[in-house]
C-alpha cells in the first residue's frame, strides 16, 4: 500500500471519537490531490469496457462506486459518468452516455459488495444503465447510525481517515463534454479511498453492536420498490401556499404543466426553464397581456422568453376555465394529518405522540444516532394515530412490523412504545 495512505488505515481500530479527537487536537489533515494510479482515461467503447469488466471480475474484495448526474442542469436523473473502484483492478471512468449498458461490469462483479455514499441518491441511475448491486454498504447510513453528526462523504474521509477530499464539482453539469481534467480527478478522487472508509466503519459498526442493524439497513435500501409516480406532482410547486382561489391554482396547474412539457423535450432542469416563483406569481397577478406576464421578472430571461406566448396562452386557459375543470383542494391523504393539528384534532393522539417522540428521543440518544434513523418520523406518526386496541409489546411490534419497520428497530422500540401508550390508557381512565 502506498505510504501516505498508511495513516489512515492504521486508524482503523480507534473510534470515531478518537479519530475526532485526535484531528482536533493536531489539525492535521493530508490533502488527497492526485488518485495513487493518476487520471484514468474515460471509458467511451465497448471493447474498452469489455476490459474493464474482466478487470473488475478478477478484483478482489468490495467495489467502491459512485455516479454523477447534472442535477439543475438536465430533466433527467440519469448518470453522465459513473467510477468504480475495486483491489486488483484499479479505477475506471464510464461514460454512460457512449456506453449505455454496464450490464457486463454488473454481471462481472455478481454478488461482491458494492459500495456507496448515500446510495439512494445513486441506485436509480445506476438502475438505468443496468449495474444493480445484490449486497450494499452504505458508508453514508453508517455514519449515521454510528452517530456521526457530519455525514457528507468528504467530512467523514477527513475525520476518520485523516485525508482532506478537494470538493469543487459536485453541482457540476456533467453533461458537459469533454469533461474537464479536474472534474475527471475529483471524480476518481471520491472512490479512491471509499473502501478504506468501508473497513473502518464496519469494524465500529462490529465493535458497537450495531452490525446487524446496519445490514438490515443496506438490505432494505436495496429491497425498496421504485417509487410510484405522484399524482398532481404541480402540487408541489414551492410557494404554492400563497394560493388562496381554485382559479389561481389552475394556473399553477397550466403553467407547471407546459413548462415541464418544454423541459422534458429541452432535457432541461424545469427551474431553468421558469422558476417556480414566476409561477406562482403569475397565479396571483392573472396577467392577461404580454407586457403584464413580462412585468414578472422571470418571465424575461433567456429560456422563458422562448414561450411568453404559450405562458400566457396556459394562464388564459385558467382563467377562462370551467368551474367544473378547476383543481379542487388536496383531500385528506391516507396517513395522519400533519402533527400540528393533532392538538385541535384529536388531543389524546397529541398526547400519544407527544409520549412516543419522548421514547424515540431517549432511545436515539442511548445509542447515539438520529431519532429518524433508529425509527422511521411517518410510522410513528401512523402508530399513534391508529394505535392497536390491544396495545401490548406484540401487538405494537407487528404495527410497527406492517409499517416497514427494520426487525432490529422493532426490538428496540416495540417495548417502550407499548409501555408509554399503556401509562397513557391508565391515565385516562383514572382522569375519566
Amino acid at each position: 500500500m502506498c505510504p501516505r495512505y498508511a495513516q489512515g488505515i492504521a486508524k482503523i481500530r480507534k473510534s470515531h471519537d478518537q479519530v475526532t479527537q485526535d484531528n482536533a487536537e493536531d489539525h492535521t489533515v493530508q490533502p488527497l490531490l492526485e488518485p495513487r494510479e493518476g487520471i484514468p482515461l474515460v471509458i467511451k467503447d465497448e471493447e474498452t469496457l469489455t476490459r474493464a469488466a474482466e478487470a473488475f471480475a478478477a478484483g478482489e474484495g468490495p467495489i467502491a462506486v459512485d455516479a454523477e448526474r447534472a442535477s439543475g442542469y438536465r430533466y433527467s436523473g440519469r448518470a453522465y459518468l459513473v467510477q468504480l473502484r475495486r483491489a486488483g483492478a484499479g479505477t475506471a471512468l464510464i461514460d454512460p452516455i457512449a456506453c449505455p449498458d454496464l450490464s457486463a461490469v454488473d454481471a462481472a462483479i455478481g454478488d461482491a459488495e458494492v459500495v456507496l455514499h448515500a446510495a439512494t441518491q445513486d441506485l436509480p441511475c445506476l438502475a438505468e444503465v443496468g449495474f444493480r448491486p445484490r449486497r450494499l454498504f452504505d458508508t453514508e447510513l453508517a455514519g449515521r447510525l454510528l452517530g456521526y453528526e457530519r455525514v457528507g462523504l468528504g467530512t467523514m474521509v477527513e475525520i476518520v481517515l485523516g485525508f482532506g477530499l478537494v470538493k469543487g464539482h459536485s453541482a457540476a453539469d456533467w453533461s458537459t463534454r469533454p469533461l474537464p481534467e479536474d472534474w475527471l480527478r475529483y471524480a476518481a478522487l471520491d472512490v479512491e479511498v471509499l473502501i478504506e472508509l468501508r473497513d473502518v466503519l464496519y469494524e465500529e459498526l462490529a465493535t458497537s453492536g450495531k452490525l446487524e442493524w446496519a445490514m438490515e439497513e443496506f438490505a432494505a435500501i436495496l429491497a425498496a420498490p421504485t417509487a410510484a409516480p405522484r399524482s398532481d406532482p404541480w402540487r408541489r410547486t414551492s410557494g404554492i401556499h400563497r394560493i388562496r382561489t381554485l382559479r389561481g391554482l389552475a394556473v399553477v396547474r397550466e403553467l407547471w404543466t407546459l413548462r415541464d412539457t418544454v423541459a422534458r423535450e429541452a432535457d432541461l432542469a424545469p427551474g431553468r426553464v421558469l422558476p417556480d416563483s414566476a409561477i406562482v406569481q403569475a397565479a396571483l397577478d392573472l396577467p392577461r397581456t404580454t407586457k403584464a406576464l413580462t412585468e414578472i421578472t422571470p418571465f424575461t430571461g433567456r429560456s422563458a422568453r422562448r414561450h411568453l406566448r404559450d405562458w400566457l396562452a396556459a394562464v388564459g386557459r385558467a382563467r377562462t376555465m370551467a368551474d367544473a375543470q378547476l383543481p379542487q383542494p388536496m383531500g385528506p391523504g391516507d396517513g395522519p394529518p400533519p402533527a400540528n393539528r393533532w392538538a385541535d384534532r384529536d388531543p389524546e393522539a397529541a398526547k400519544r405522540l407527544a409520549a412516543a417522540r419522548t421514547v424515540v428521543a431517549a432511545l436515539a440518544d442511548e445509542h447515539r444516532m438520529p431519532t429518524e434513523n433508529l425509527l422511521q418520523p411517518d410510522a410513528v406518526r401512523r402508530l399513534m394515530w391508529e394505535p392497536p386496541d390491544d396495545v401490548s409489546e406484540e401487538s405494537v411490534a407487528a404495527r410497527l412490523r406492517e409499517l416497514g419497520a427494520r426487525e432490529w428497530q422493532i426490538a428496540l422500540a416495540s417495548h417502550p412504545l407499548a409501555k408509554a401508550l399503556q401509562r397513557l390508557q391508565v391515565k385516562g381512565r383514572l382522569e375519566g
